[in-house]
């Protein structure tokens, strides 16, 4: 489970260190991609939010 979590939470940050500009948009996506995946951790939906 946490190298589930751990691996999902490194391609999410290698994703935003890959691109040229930061822009909001990216940050959303990122924030998007965390939140899934500690609900898949089982995460409390109330902390995830």
């Amino acid at each position: 489970m946490f190298d589930s979590l751990s691996d999902k939470l490194k391609r999410v940050i290698r994703d935003l260190r890959g691109q040229g500009k930061v822009t909001e948009v990216h940050i959303e996506a990122a924030m998007r991609e965390i939140r899934l995946a500690l609900l898949e951790a089982d995460v409390n939906y109330k902390v995830v939010k």
